[in-house]
């Protein structure tokens, strides 16, 4: 019995193309989780930081908040013209870039004596770290097929609640260390900057700029996955170029507004979880703060990953982006209305949950009509301004409540609010067509050279 030439080659060459996207995730994926997780825990270990400082240095919660917030500043004038930058000079040296100076600030932040050293540092940390995330999405539109952009970016976010989940029970090691001087907040600050300027050197050596570099790859590998990606790239009739096409696309600004409300909850539990579950505990309690906060980081690195599997499998990411939004917005007004440390950590495991299983979806739609300049900018716009809207205004808002009323508990009503406003902004979207992830066959694989005499 013959076989059609053709139609053999085209299966061989799709079995080829799983196998090639399969090696490339599980070859960046864990880079990229493992270096965003200390980009995480080198920008939001001041949330446990918090708890010593503001004893030794009389800081309130205002001072902090507005701390924590500027950050954001610096984050937001650099977002762009970062991933503009790194378009042009390559992932590789420009990341290395970003992760010495970010560290070296890190560090810096052990010599906090004044409110206004601590306001300066975190200015000057959003500037060192401007680009990396977005920079990280559009290094993923190089190497990732669309139908998989979802759940590489769920996988690779997972980072920011996993260091949730290590940053707690580590903050809690670190912030008994009391010796040569040095407070526990500052042995804190030292320890986790110091690791982010060395792998910022490392990833000189291991980090790859785009698939045809790529010496891991073989000749077929390579051709396979840059026909996948150019296919990809051909569908997109309607896909935008240039700078101003970014600019000018409404559903840009759309999803400026939908990650800032998304945002804005994903700060508040980052930066205030450690002061939430604190307040609900009996005075006095020993209880291990910093494992406690990591219950609901855990809840949500779990969630994010199913999510953005069944955001990719089904083809229905505004839809998740919806249902997830109003999940977040249940966990707060739970967490609202807690007074117990188990319903507390209840509440913020649910908000959490729901909060980071949006950011898989929300980060695989702007690659599917943009591209080259206009996918560097437009990605670096909808982080900038989303987390001038929502990471400035969240962990800001958070403080002076606190400061003005005795509690959080307005605070958290609040973000349950901006929680429901990003499923209405989510639904703003131009509703999405069934694009389901190819399946593997269910029959055998046919091998990849051909058999025939």
């Amino acid at each position: 019995m013959t076989h059609p030439t053709l139609d053999y080659a085209s299966t061989a060459d799709e079995v080829l193309t799983r196998r090639t996207v399969s090696k490339v995730l599980w070859r960046l994926i864990p880079l990229m989780c493992f270096l965003y997780l200390f980009n995480y825990l080198d920008r939001v270990n001041v949330s446990f930081a918090k708890l010593q400082m503001s004893t030794d240095l009389k800081f309130n919660d205002a001072i902090y908040g507005l701390g924590a917030s500027i950050f954001f500043i610096g984050y937001f004038i650099f977002e762009v013209p970062s991933n503009l930058i790194m378009e042009k000079v390559g992932a590789r040296l420009w990341m290395a870039r970003i992760m010495v100076t970010w560290g070296l600030i890190s560090v810096a932040m052990m010599f906090v004596k004044e409110p206004w050293h601590f306001y300066g540092l975190r200015l000057l940390l959003g500037i060192a770290e401007a680009g990396f995330f977005p920079g990280m999405i559009l290094y993923m539109t190089y190497w990732i097929p669309a139908e998989q952009r979802a759940r590489a970016a769920a996988l690779f976010l997972t980072s920011t609640a996993l260091s949730g989940v290590v940053g707690g029970p580590l903050a809690d090691v670190l912030m008994q260390i009391d010796h040569f001087g040095l407070r526990g907040w500052q042995w804190l600050f030292l320890l986790e900057g110091i690791p982010s300027v060395i792998l910022g050197f490392g990833i000189l050596f291991f980090l790859t700029d785009r698939p045809e570099q790529a010496r891991w790859l073989s000749a077929d590998e390579k051709r396979v996955l840059l026909n996948r990606l150019a296919t990809d790239h051909a569908a997109m009739g309607h896909t935008k170029h240039s700078l101003m096409h970014a600019v000018g696309d409404p559903r840009v600004w759309i999803l400026c507004l939908l990650y800032g409300t998304v945002i804005f909850g994903f700060y508040v539990i980052n930066y205030w979880t450690p002061s939430l579950i604190k307040i609900t505990l009996a005075p006095g309690s020993t209880a291990p703060i910093g494992a406690l906060s990591a219950i609901p980081f855990f809840a949500a690195a779990v969630t994010m990953s199913v999510a953005g599997w069944w955001a990719d499998h089904t083809g229905k990411r505004t839809l998740t982006i919806v249902l997830f939004a109003l999940g977040g917005a249940c966990g707060y007004a739970i967490a609202a209305m807690a007074h117990t440390p188990i319903t507390m950590i209840v509440g913020l495991s649910i908000a959490a949950a729901g909060i980071w299983s949006t950011l898989g979806p929300i980060w695989a739609l702007p690659s599917r009509f943009l591209t080259g300049t206009a996918a560097a900018a437009g990605i670096g716009m909808i982080n900038s301004f989303g987390n001038l809207i929502g990471g400035f205004i969240g962990p800001n808002m958070m403080g002076q409540i606190k400061e003005r009323y005795g509690n959080y508990d307005i605070g958290l009503w609040v973000s349950a609010a901006v929680s429901v406003l990003a499923a209405v902004v989510a639904g703003l979207l131009v509703k999405e067509r069934h694009e389901p992830a190819v399946s593997v066959p269910s029959h055998p694989i046919p091998p990849l050279t051909d058999p025939r005499p």
